[in-house]
């Protein structure tokens, strides 16, 4: 296994989290341009771009199992990029939601078919170094991808957003083309009818070490968006924090998200996955704990706000890539198809988050630091009824 393939499954994961957070400062330029649909509309095109990456990850996830890793990701980069040059000419806002909607059929190929990549190379402790990788661009992207869409603003209008997109989407189709192994080889493919696709994804959700890991990892994601979503009216409506100091106090978040998965081999080959899981979700609702007393009590103020919610961040970059692996370790034979389903469930559950974070938001930290809450609480009991991992050394 090359040294830099690791790198180029995460440029290709980090394709899709950009072009879910990127243009998120565009909004109200985006309405502005239009004049359509009056404040607020532009959410619409982030509706449709959910949907599309919950049916095209199962799509993709059916379609890499068929036809190999390559194809489809190569396919899947064309249609982002041909999507992604919709959106920079669209006319009008209901040709940018539909070209967004293509756009996540496109992209959820590099989000889902990169973790069966490494489910057909490494299994155990070797997937867990190579899956950190993948679960720090997943995770750490998000955050990032605001402020990078800011910059992007200062240079150009909100179009701009859109052409670096479809340049990220082409060279992705380049690089898997020049570079990318095919790891699963006709042997090991497998074509099924529709009867036979909706059987194996509820054999796949019915198997306990499957739905117990990916729920466990998709409560972090809820959490994780929970802040994504909530965290810009906290910080600067509530706190009075300017949109630099926002930049960086996100960028904490991150930083927290990244030391976490980093961290998470070492920890992982010294005291096993299954304990490093528990010990982190223990963690994070430890720390979520301490921050709704202090968010309804006003105790701490700011401080306490960044400081609590970047330890839980790093919690989650230690409990992600165990979950992903542990998720996939039993389903060898039709990993993109596990990894689709995987995608889908933990992307359903963070559009939840981010819509109930606009819903219940009042400003203050306290309904976001709740949503976060719920999502680690989850994550808790799916912990408590998982299987361990094997020579995961569960405590």
């Amino acid at each position: 296994m090359p040294g830099w393939l690791p790198l180029l499954l995460g440029y290709l994961t980090a394709l899709g989290p950009l072009a879910t957070d990127m243009y998120l400062p565009a909004f109200p330029a985006i309405e502005a341009t239009f004049g359509a649909g009056g404040t607020g509309a532009a959410q619409a095109t982030l509706a449709t771009w959910f949907a599309g990456l919950a049916i095209g990850q199962i799509v993709q996830g059916t379609l890499a199992d068929r036809f190999g890793r390559r194809g489809p990701l190569i396919a899947g980069a064309v249609l982002f990029t041909l999507a992604s040059l919709g959106c920079a000419l669209a006319p009008d806002l209901g040709t940018l939601t539909l070209c967004r909607f293509l756009q996540a059929v496109g992209g959820s190929a590099s989000m889902v078919i990169p973790r069966a990549v490494v489910r057909d190379l490494a299994d155990g402790l070797a997937a867990a170094r190579m899956m950190a990788r993948l679960i720090l661009v997943m995770g750490a992207a998000p955050i990032l991808a605001p402020s990078l869409g800011g910059l992007l603003l200062l240079l150009g209008d909100w179009r701009l957003i859109f052409w670096v997109l479809a340049f990220y989407g082409l060279s992705s189709g380049l690089l898997v083309w020049r570079q990318l192994p095919e790891t699963l080889p006709p042997a090991r493919r497998v074509a099924l009818g529709p009867g036979e696709l909706a059987a194996r994804y509820a054999a796949v959700a019915r198997e306990r070490a499957f739905i117990t890991h990916a729920l466990m990892g998709g409560g972090t994601m809820f959490a994780l968006f929970a802040f994504i979503a909530g965290g810009p009216p906290v910080l600067i409506g509530h706190f009075g924090v300017s949109p630099q100091g926002f930049a960086v106090l996100f960028g904490l978040g991150a930083a927290g998200f990244i030391a976490g998965s980093q961290a998470n081999p070492p920890l992982a080959a010294r005291f096993g996955a299954d304990r490093v899981m528990r010990a982190a979700n223990r963690t994070s609702l430890g720390c979520l704990a301490l921050l709704a007393a202090a968010a309804a009590t006003g105790t701490g103020g700011l401080a306490a706000v960044v400081a609590l919610i970047a330890a839980t961040m790093a919690c989650g970059g230690l409990v992600m890539p165990n979950a992903a692996v542990g998720a996939l370790s039993r389903h060898a034979a039709h990993a993109g198809t596990a990894s689709a389903l995987m995608g889908a469930l933990q992307f359903t559950l963070a559009a939840t988050a981010g819509a109930l974070a606009g819903l219940v938001g009042d400003g203050t930290p306290l309904p976001m630091v709740l949503l976060m809450l719920a999502g680690i609480l989850g994550a808790a009991v799916a912990d408590r009824f998982r299987p361990p991992l094997s020579g995961g050394g569960r405590g």
